[in-house]
């Protein structure tokens, strides 16, 4: 369960919702200072300080110019041109910080989003270039190798929700117990699984709260039964490949015919 509060500290609440994470801000300590890894980290940090701290900020803005409006809610100005300036300059104030926050927000999603493809599981899952150059689409990396049968796994487990936060927008999933799904189940696998047509998700609920209930239309049901046919078929394979020979080591069963040495030509006195 995410602990952050999003009207306090919507950075860390945006980065434990999106990596799973109960501590954003140690998200680095577990690289070494010279790996890729470590420095995307230190950045997510960094992005989720930054739109705290002016989140903070636009609060504490937004409250003192509650208190330059009050007397003009009460009409209590005398409508000179010099008495409305202290109004101006606090809403100004307010813009200023709110369009700063905007733009931090922005950062951060992009921080995370980089931080995620330099994951392993996300690299395994990765085409090459030349894989995306020929199915025309930047997304494939969404639903390649295992990802996107981890998401239809998920979806018939039960009770699978994607959600819009109303506060700053991302997508994220929960499960039936309201709690984040497995992390390897990401919002852009499920939305390219619902356009090829292999999820639905129910618009009739609201995208914020309950979230849309996922399900596993027909065409999703035939890749489930395709999987679950294919892998059982494909590791069997590989286990006869790979095992030793029974019965050259046992001497059981039909031998192969050991042919017999060549017949010395008779000599002719």
């Amino acid at each position: 369960m995410n602990s952050h509060d999003p009207t306090e500290r919507p950075g860390a609440h945006l980065v434990a919702e999106q990596l799973g994470v109960t501590d954003p801000y140690t998200l680095n300590i577990a690289y070494r200072p010279g790996d890729p890894l470590y420095r995307a980290a230190t950045h997510v940090i960094g992005a989720a300080h930054e739109l705290d701290e002016l989140h903070n900020r636009v609060s504490h803005a937004a409250r003192a110019t509650l208190e330059v409006l009050e007397p003009v809610a009460r009409g209590e100005f005398t409508g000179a041109p010099d008495a409305y300036e202290p109004v101006r300059s606090a809403v100004r104030q307010v813009e200023q910080l709110a369009s700063r926050q905007n733009r931090a927000y922005e950062r951060l999603t992009e921080v995370i989003f980089v931080y995620r493809r330099l994951l392993p599981e996300a690299n395994a899952a990765q085409p090459s270039r030349e894989e995306v150059r020929g199915h025309g689409r930047s997304d494939v990396w969404a639903v390649a190798g295992e990802r996107g049968l981890d998401a239809l796994r998920a979806v018939e487990a039960g009770e699978l929700r994607f959600h819009r936060s109303a506060v700053y927008g991302y997508a994220y999933l929960s499960d039936g117990h309201g709690q984040r799904p497995n992390p390897g189940v990401w919002p852009e696998t499920v939305q390219q699984l619902v356009t090829e047509g292999l999820l639905e998700q129910d618009t009739r609920e609201s995208i914020y709260r309950p979230g849309q209930l996922l399900s596993l239309t027909a065409l999703g049901q035939a890749a489930l039964r395709d999987a679950r046919t294919t892998q059982p078929r494909v590791f069997a394979a590989l286990s006869r490949s790979n095992a030793p020979s029974h019965h050259a080591a046992t001497g059981d069963g039909p031998r192969a015919p050991v042919p017999e040495p060549p017949s010395k030509p008779s000599r002719s006195r």
